[in-house]
């Protein structure tokens, strides 16, 4: 057995030979690397999705097929370059296991049994289930729960199922993501500013694995630049190699690091005081609050396992920078100490006054978009959601997946849920405990899933709707960046194969078969718009009250750019985002100033600093009132403990996959076909276990089978490996039964500020078999 940790191909200027000419073999699945140099090729721009960089790029398209993928050298985000999955898109398009037809669901849920039917029939089939659902539950909208995962379209997707169908309950990924994050830096600044690393002299990391699990163009100018990194971490990272310090620490005590930080700044008054005495409420609150805990670098040595003159030196040095940056990562929430731990950091940088400035957290100047405005119906008995009872914040729009699922579980919800629409969201995978999420899945009346490939998710539904990938379709316009703001746009390559369609035509079907029959059901059941009927008659209510949930489908796609980008901006903006798939300001003085590598903006017009008004809130006021800590304090519960023979789970990914949605493309496989547990070389020893061993992980929720890897780059008291394998759908037969589901194994507990999972809390054992 072959197991290679470390190798990663160089995919990071340039195009690269990851290209594959389709012909009439696309059905069988057969790919052959081929492109020719037939000058009646076009280069059509488009946006990446293969994963939420969104970085640009141009396709080659030969005979109506994309035979090749290169990077956009015009779009300052993603500057000319596409890594590992941007290159692998072209797999994506033609994986012959992906969803071809609309399919009804003939089997058991979960069975994989379903017949091909037309999209009528499909429709058809779901507006009969709602009608019935609707009825029973007297036109609660809420009964119809709906959720979309990170990428495009997700705001049209709630203006769809929130907005013109009337349903309060929907969830994204934020709450198995980084909802703490977002939550610490709007409650404490205001606003939730750009990060930038790149422009950083002195640069801490905890936890985020920058240069192999994200690599985005900013990670690249990071390597170019003399910035010193230290990097925080159990496990020694690809990133931690490439940093001056890495200081491995036990799973949840970054807290304690930071805290000690901020001991040390505030007792040698090392912080910015101008900054300080100028943005700062209950700054007072704060300082007495840190030196009184006494969180010194000895208390914060014995919690993280980190000498204490490492972390006095650290903190020193950080301080001492012209341009310190406490990074806050982009991954998913670890413990429940997570959102003071998000808090703590922003304070830290604040401290150093590194808000609205080069290198620190900038809010910048985003280029700002009309919306496009639909009329809403009202409807009187559709009820409020209930997955944030009990949490402090939580996120309105997204809410808390595990308290979601919970209360539908035990029935403690105040109605029933009875439908659910699931769009690039692969609930079996994505969340903690996959027993709970069939459970929960297996309650329902009526799932539709809508995604380009046949996913564990997608086997648990009733109907299942093809989407046609991003290479496919045309999506409306986005504003990106906050320092060199530009508009970018994600032109369709070719026309969506098979029977795909885009998710506007998917809804715009939709819509027009369920507009009637559920206003027939609102009627019945809904006084105000019977009101309104005999008022006003049963034409203009509908017409004028909203219930044409097709609405927004009158025009495509194409013309709905036109129109707002032409009306905003004019017709040249409109004609550079169609030919070069993105504009800004000063596209004229782009300049290339050495092999690949590009000024975009003049130094001087980039937005670092801002005229903004804005406060650092030290104190919340509200966590005080529910019973929880104002400011980050470290409690007894937080310090790390593992029972004998057991060990700590933690998580992460490869810089070859997105979660679970590039499980079964064959190009990514090639450079990292499976996952693999990480465990201390030494402990591994003395179990008697080999690399390449069969191993039996099992917590207090399931157990899982995936092959040892011993290193001595992780601590003895934990392991690791990485999420998006364990895939269940035989359908996917690149990814069916590949390595291990992490979420099989990690147990369902959420931190309760935000109602966020929190992923590095579960203890393991581990036996060979």
């Amino acid at each position: 057995m072959k197991i290679i940790e470390t190798s990663r191909r160089k995919f990071l200027q340039g195009s690269v030979a990851l290209c594959v000419y389709a012909s009439s073999s696309i059905a069988s699945g057969v790919k052959t690397t081929k492109t020719t140099t037939d000058k009646k090729a076009k280069e059509i721009p488009y946006l990446c999705n293969m994963c939420r960089n969104k970085c640009a790029g141009f396709a080659r398209v030969e005979d109506g097929k994309v035979t090749k993928l290169d990077p956009n050298p015009y779009f300052p985000k993603s500057r000319n370059m596409l890594c590992p999955k941007g290159n692998a898109g072209i797999d994506a398009l033609y994986d012959s296991d992906r969803l071809k037809y609309p399919l009804i669901r003939i089997g058991d849920r979960g069975e994989g049994k379903y017949k091909r039917v037309s999209w009528d029939e499909a429709y058809e089939y779901i507006k009969d289930k709602l009608v019935d659902i609707l009825k029973e539950q007297k036109d609660n909208r809420s009964t119809i729960a709906y959720c979309n995962g990170e990428g495009f379209n997700k705001d049209e997707y709630i203006k769809f199922f929130g907005g013109k169908l009337g349903s309060a309950n929907f969830l994204d990924e934020g709450s198995i993501c980084l909802n703490t994050k977002l939550g610490a830096m709007s409650l404490t600044l205001g606003d939730i500013p750009q990060m930038d690393v790149a422009g950083s002299d002195y640069l801490i990391i905890s936890g985020a694995n920058r240069y192999e699990s994200l690599i985005t163009p900013d990670s690249i100018d990071m390597l170019h630049s003399n910035q010193k990194l230290v990097v925080l971490d159990p496990r020694c990272t690809i990133t931690a190699t490439k940093a001056t310090k890495y200081l491995p620490l036990y799973p949840g005590t970054d807290l304690a690091f930071v805290l000690s930080m901020m001991y040390i700044a505030i007792k040698e008054e090392l912080y910015d005081k101008e900054f300080v005495s100028t943005y700062f409420e209950d700054f007072d609150k704060l300082k007495e609050h840190i030196l009184s805990h006494n969180y010194t670098a000895k208390w914060a040595s014995e919690k993280t396992h980190i000498p204490a003159s490492h972390i006095e030196e650290v903190a020193r040095e950080f301080f001492d920078a012209k341009r310190p940056l406490y990074y806050m990562g982009r991954r998913s929430v670890w413990s429940q100490n997570d959102f003071q731990l998000r808090r703590a950091m922003v304070l830290l940088n604040a401290l150093a006054g590194s808000i609205n400035r080069k290198g620190g957290f900038v809010f910048g100047k985003p280029i700002k978009l009309p919306s496009e405005e639909i009329n809403e119906p009202y409807y009187n008995n559709a009820q409020d959601r209930f997955d944030l009872d009990g949490i402090v914040y939580g996120s309105k729009q997204g809410g808390s997946w595990l308290n979601f699922r919970e209360k539908v579980l035990n029935k403690t919800a105040p109605y029933e849920v009875k439908a659910l629409f699931i769009r690039k969201h692969n609930l079996m995978q994505n969340m903690p405990n996959i027993v709970k999420t069939k459970k929960m899945l297996e309650m329902m009346d009526l799932v539709v899933v809508l995604d380009t490939m046949p996913c564990d998710t997608a086997l648990m539904a009733d109907v299942i709707l093809p989407e046609c990938t991003y290479l496919e379709r045309e999506d409306m316009v986005v504003s990106f960046n906050r320092i060199e703001p530009s508009l970018a746009l994600r032109n369709q390559v070719i026309k969506p194969l098979y029977e795909s369609r885009s998710m506007q035509d998917i809804l715009k079907g939709l819509g027009k078969k369920l507009s009637m029959p559920l206003f027939e059901v609102s009627k019945q059941y809904d006084e105000e718009l019977q009101d309104s009927i005999k008022e006003f008659g049963e034409k203009k209510a509908f017409d004028e009250g909203g219930y044409d949930l097709a609405e927004l489908y009158k025009d495509d796609i194409s013309t709905r750019n036109k129109k707002l980008i032409t009306k905003a901006f004019g017709k040249d903006v409109y004609e550079s985002l169609k030919t070069k798939g993105v504009w800004y300001p000063y596209m004229s003085e782009q300049k290339l100033i050495a092999n690949n590598y590009y000024s975009y903006y003049p130094e001087d017009k980039k937005h670092y600093t801002v005229d903004k008004k804005f406060k650092v809130k030290a104190y919340l006021s509200k966590l005080a009132k529910r019973g929880f800590d104002a400011m980050p304090t470290w409690r007894d519960e937080y310090d790390f403990k593992v029972a004998k023979d057991s060990f700590r789970l933690i998580t992460g990914r490869y810089v070859t996959t997105t979660q679970s949605a590039t499980a079964n493309n064959s190009m990514l496989k090639d450079m990292q076909e499976s996952n693999h547990i990480w465990i201390n070389n030494i402990v591994a020893k003395q179990k008697g276990i080999k690399t390449g061993d069969m191993l039996e992980v099992s917590s207090t929720i399931g157990k899982v089978y995936i092959r040892a890897y011993l290193t001595n780059k992780i601590a003895p008291e934990v392991v690791w490996f990485a999420h998006g394998y364990g895939i269940k759908s035989s359908a996917m037969s690149n990814a069916f039964e590949v390595g291990a589901s992490d979420n099989a194994i990690i147990e369902d507990s959420f931190e309760p500020i935000y109602g966020c999972a929190t992923m590095h809390h579960t203890d393991v054992k581990i036996r060979k078999v």
